[in-house]
């Protein structure tokens, strides 16, 4: 049965790596070779970075280590479980290139020196943090704003004035049985303020295997709890295999959601679900959940691409994509950005549009994938931006930069390697190449921003690091 349609008005947002093969484990915990996580290696108390910074930002900053990505081969993003055998490891102590500046760049230009970070939340370490943001958002920012971090375990932390407390623990209901299983989104609806309400893709412990979307609602009296008796699942979908789960949930300008999920998993995408408009698989998904019940947990909002095309699911925005992991709304231009991870060869940045086809499984970056060479590539929306395995193995994507710490960082898309921990910073408006910022020692899962629009990357086994001007 199609779920009911709504209407709307139109919505403004209209190499060189071989193959490899990774060492993953299946459900018995078996080592076997399959298209698998990069499980992180053992991470101390600390994570240690830096951004080729100048001498007197080194007073300020983490000290510096690079690791590099020596994994085997198709990557695909963070999550993980378990204590597999390490496929990557760290390098010593490096002494970072000085910056550099391309001739002719105007003063106050992007630069690999232009950056640092800084330890938020006094430094507290977190095991595998998986969103960040501001708790509601549009609160007050400063040392007293509220933000909350998610836990990939299934527990949602808040933060105010340097007080932590347990919002939700789901940790019970939350699947870990796969590396990439987990409470793997959250987001606060767009009536956050009024209504409570706040969104988890997670997934779903007994049972077969499947992730759900479910609502929630939070105590608006003070103490920002939230209630796991309320929970109002909107949307369940099942998963072939454990990786792959995808799932990123973002709120557009149009007050839509939108949800990103995975292929299904293992390697190739054995059941063609990239380019198949019949399942959700594969795809960004758009739907209207303003007035979501038990009875109709969501409807299809009229102006979605493939509402009359016959067989089609009709939630669906765009398609082709093979583990999307992280995309955010521009807050500037409406522009949905996208990473999505490779598997042999290809990490690539999409903008995400109606209707759009990102091409997997028929290509992979801007290559054919399948077949290797000769692909059918009518119809299919290359990447803005694409780096092979040469420089990482598994892309965690982030957000275009609008806040004013740093204001040579204004208007990039800020994004980073799982493996290799290099950041990189995309001109929204120039779609040039993209700047390397610097890299981390630790595994980058993903970004967050504050109230002020203020950028921190999360990595696993470390603190959430704010990135500022050095």
């Amino acid at each position: 049965m199609r779920p009911p349609t709504s209407p709307l008005p139109s919505s403004p947002l209209a190499s060189r790596a071989p193959p490899r093969s990774r060492l993953a484990w299946d459900e018995s915990g078996r080592t076997r070779t399959y298209d698998g996580p990069t499980p992180p290696p053992t991470i101390g108390p600390r994570v240690h970075l830096r951004f080729l910074p100048t001498c007197a930002a080194l007073a300020a900053a983490i000290a510096l280590l690079i690791t590099a990505c020596s994994s085997d081969g198709d990557a695909t993003p963070t999550p993980g479980g378990g204590s597999p055998p390490p496929s990557a490891t760290q390098s010593p102590a490096a002494t970072a290139a000085s910056p550099t500046v391309a001739p002719g760049a105007p003063a106050g230009a992007l630069t690999s020196g232009s950056i640092r970070l800084e330890p938020a939340l006094d430094g507290r370490v977190f095991d595998r943090p998986v969103e960040f943001g501001a708790y509601p958002p549009g609160s007050d920012a400063g040392a007293g704003a509220d933000v909350y971090v998610v836990e990939q375990d299934g527990v949602v932390l808040g933060f105010h004035a340097g007080e932590e407390t347990t919002r939700l623990d789901l940790r019970a209901r939350v699947s870990r049985g796969g590396n990439e299983q987990g409470l793997l989104s959250f987001a606060l609806d767009p009536t956050f303020a009024d209504s409570g309400h706040v969104w988890l893709y997670y997934s779903v412990a007994g049972g077969e295997r499947r992730t759900q979307l479910a609502r929630f609602t939070a105590d608006r009296a003070g103490t920002g709890v939230i209630d796991p008796a309320s929970e109002l699942v909107v949307l369940e979908q099942a998963q072939p295999y454990p990786n792959h789960n995808g799932g990123a949930i973002r709120f557009g300008p149009d007050g839509m959601l939108y949800l990103g999920l995975g292929d299904g998993g293992a390697a190739d995408d054995p059941q063609g679900n990239g380019q198949n408009l019949e399942t959700l698989l594969g795809s960004v998904i758009r739907i209207d959940v303003r007035n979501a019940t038990t009875a109709a947990p969501y409807m299809v909002p009229a102006d979605n691409p493939f509402v009359a095309t016959s067989g089609a699911r009709p939630e669906i925005w765009a398609y082709g994509v093979r583990n999307p992991w992280r995309m955010s709304f521009d807050p500037e231009t409406g522009e949905l950005w996208l990473a999505d991870v490779g598997q042999n060869a290809w990490e690539e940045v999409d903008v995400v549009v109606r209707g759009g086809n990102y091409g997997w499984n028929t290509t992979e970056g801007r290559e054919c994938f399948s077949p290797r060479s000769g692909c059918d590539r009518a119809g299919l929306t290359d990447p803005v931006a694409a780096y092979s395995h040469d420089d990482g193995c598994s892309i965690s994507g982030g957000f275009v930069y609008r806040g004013d710490a740093v204001p040579a960082l204004r208007g990039h898309y800020v994004y980073a390697d799982y493996c290799s921990g290099t950041l990189w910073a995309l001109d929204v408006a120039a779609r040039g190449e993209p700047i390397v910022l610097g890299q981390v020692a630790g595994r980058v899962a993903g970004f967050g921003i504050d109230a002020a629009g203020e950028l921190y990357a999360l990595v696993f086994g470390g603190p959430v690091l704010r990135l500022v001007a050095s």
